[in-house]
């Protein structure tokens, strides 16, 4: 499954990118299968994205939750929690 990937804030530093264009291998069917699949790179990926790190996610621009089912061509996007006041 073709997907399209964006970083943001530390994410993206921590990546040294703000996106890549993936095809994603079958058993990626959801946002939590991504990021496990992410982590299994290694480092960076592993670092950036482990379980334990809380990281919010945007499927084709709405927030979601990392059980949501991925369709063929969607943007999936990570980002760090947001802090303001």
């Amino acid at each position: 499954m073709k997907l399209e990937l964006r970083f943001f804030a530390s994410l993206r530093e921590g990546l040294g990118l703000s996106g890549e264009s993936i095809d994603a291998p079958p058993e990626v069917k959801t946002i939590a299968d991504l990021r496990i699949y992410l982590v299994q790179r290694g480092n960076p990926w592993a670092e950036v994205l482990a379980s334990g790190k809380v990281i919010r996610c945007a499927l084709n621009q709405e927030m979601m939750s990392d059980s949501m089912p991925l369709v063929e061509g969607a943007e999936v996007a990570f980002f760090p929690p947001v802090t303001g006041g």
